[in-house]
């Protein structure tokens, strides 16, 4: 009986969903066209698609989402943000980040009606994992983006861990940074595991908690193969470290 409860209450869900992202395509698409001409960041367009991911929050009875730490003050600073990833929620959870940045993403999702319309109109950037000409042109992507100020953001580990241990890290989001000189932002995300299982459509519980860590400068040459891995050991470390710590008494503002 319980299992149909949830099969029921997350059909709902999914339906609410579609719903809205039916309905925040043509109002994202409106501020683009609007503010393209002189927001050459996207970041109107971005804040309002960004929202969608707030309002998927609070119809979905099965999430909810707490942060502990707090975003630079200098939001004018272009990080390489990079998260652990547990789960197909932390993208929803993560964007609930009141930061507007452009994120490194399957192609596949990119091709999703409205929602894939809606993420390269703000500038999202597509990829095929396996394809070394896609990921080139990605990150050249991603470095434009950089370079006009506006961070982004990478899952390194490139795909869901299926146990509790962090993947190895991808070296591509520490090389793009030491190529910028952009400083990194992890998040140390818990929590999402079980939010909603591979290959199902029912929701599980996720009481997601995203830690935001202090930053990490970016020293060092990108050519250096030494420095790269030194970079993106320590940041590991770091996530890892922060995920394991206990849940706090008390959420903070962002």
């Amino acid at each position: 009986m319980r299992r149909l409860a949830s099969l029921i209450v997350s059909a709902l869900v999914w339906t609410l969903w579609a719903l809205l992202v039916v309905a925040w395509t043509p109002m994202v698409t409106v501020v683009w066209a609007c503010t393209a001409p002189w927001d050459r960041r996207r970041l109107a367009a971005g804040r309002l698609f960004r929202l969608c991911a707030r309002a998927a929050i609070r119809v979905n009875p099965f999430w909810s989402v707490r942060f502990e730490g707090r975003l630079p003050r200098d939001r004018s600073v272009p990080y390489v943000v990079v998260c652990n990833h547990e789960s197909m929620a932390d993208v929803v959870l993560v964007g609930c980040l009141p930061w507007e940045m452009k994120w490194l993403s399957k192609r596949a999702i990119l091709r999703t009606p409205f929602l894939g319309l809606m993420m390269r109109l703000v500038g999202d950037v597509a990829v095929r994992r396996r394809d070394a000409k896609s990921r080139k042109r990605a990150y050249e992507r991603l470095r434009e983006w950089l370079w006009r100020g506006v961070p982004v953001i990478i899952f390194p580990e490139g795909t869901r861990a299926p146990t509790p241990e962090l993947l190895p890290f991808h070296e591509g989001a520490f090389r793009l940074a030491l190529e910028t000189g952009s400083p990194i932002l992890p998040l140390a995300l818990t929590g999402t595991r079980r939010a909603l299982a591979k290959g199902s459509i029912v929701f599980g519980r996720a009481r997601a908690v995203i830690r935001i860590l202090e930053p990490v400068e970016a020293d060092g040459d990108a050519g250096d193969p030494e420095d790269v891995a030194r970079l993106t050991a320590r940041v590991r470390e770091a996530i890892d470290r922060a995920r394991r710590r206990p849940v706090g008494d008390g959420a903070e503002r962002p």
